[in-house]
């Protein structure tokens, strides 16, 4: 890879802090706000609103529309065609 030209790639905390779960990973993101993390080391953390922990569809409590009644509906007010 050239020099100069590639965004910092190092370790970076991400946190869900509506799920109180954090995870370490590589990333370019940087962030002012650091964190000490389990293994001793100070690493920059980057507040996300929602991660794969807290999102409905990951864990199961997605609501799931009632599809088949409105197909209904539009048929009766628009006809069915065919």
């Amino acid at each position: 890879m050239r020099e100069g030209i590639h965004p910092a790639y190092g370790p970076v905390v991400f946190r869900d802090r509506a799920a109180n779960y954090a995870f370490l990973t590589r990333s370019t993101m940087m962030s002012e706000k650091t964190i000490e993390w389990e293994d001793g080391n100070t690493y920059p953390v980057v507040d996300v609103e929602i991660s794969d922990v807290s999102h409905p569809f990951y864990t199961g409590t997605a609501r799931v529309l009632d599809t088949a009644g409105r197909v209904e509906r539009f048929e009766r007010r628009y006809g069915k065609k065919g």
